[in-house]
């Protein structure tokens, strides 16, 4: 998922984000209220999570601002905050969990897999196309029975490919839901990572399921089978 991370405690933050990122996640981090609300409108977020003590803006003013613009992306407070008034106001402004800090690495990946786990049973949790199969929750590749491992990043660009198939997806899209703020959109990153995925998805079979439309973008061809 690609996930933004509200929080102030610099340390605290850099820890969540290298476990984030280490379990596959992209995180985008920020430390202001105010900058944090921006980014949460505009950057097409899976995931946010939000502390509430923050300069310019507390998160509880970031939520109401959020669902009173209709932005519905899911929200887990992480908050010293851990009083049952707090709680409740947290829950009543649309978070769907509240996790109190100190709190351990291993339980707030917890909450962020229940999050995935129900976004995914909004759709399937296993794809196929051709002889590709893919596993959205365990991650795990295969063409023709054969393993296919792959970086974060590549598993990332494989699953925005798979959701937009037979449609062509720009570099601009992909930058905007695969990438973190951070990249910078005058390099040739997007396409080096294409070019390993095609090579480790495509090289060696007769049907090649990413395609390359000059001038527009990338598409990957073929009808997804859910299961």
């Amino acid at each position: 998922m690609k996930i933004l991370l509200i929080e102030d405690e610099l340390k605290l933050a850099g820890f969540i984000a290298d476990g984030l990122t280490q379990a596959g996640h992209i995180c985008d981090q920020v430390a202001d209220g105010n900058k944090g609300l921006e980014m949460a409108m505009v950057g097409n977020y899976d995931l946010i999570l939000l502390d509430m003590m923050l300069p310019t803006l507390n998160g509880l003013e970031i939520l109401k601002n959020l669902r009173s613009f209709n932005n519905q992306t899911q929200v887990i407070i992480i908050s010293a905050l851990n009083d049952t008034e707090h709680v409740i106001k947290g829950l009543d402004h649309g978070a769907i969990d509240y996790l109190k800090k100190p709190f351990e690495l291993d339980e707030l990946l917890a909450r962020v897999r229940s999050v995935q786990r129900r976004s995914l049973a909004q759709g399937s949790l296993k794809l196929q196309v051709s002889d590709l199969k893919v596993d959205l929750l365990t991650r795990e590749v295969s063409r023709a029975g054969k393993p296919v491992i792959l970086s974060n990043r590549e598993f990332a660009l494989l699953e925005f490919l798979l959701a937009n198939q037979n449609n062509v997806v720009t570099k601009s899209q992909i930058l905007e839901k695969v990438w973190d703020i951070n990249f910078d959109p005058g390099s040739n990153v997007i396409e080096v990572h294409l070019y390993q995925l095609r090579k480790k998805m495509d090289k060696g079979y007769d049907e090649e399921l990413i395609h390359t439309v000059i001038g527009r973008g990338y598409v990957l061809k073929g009808e997804v089978e859910r299961g």
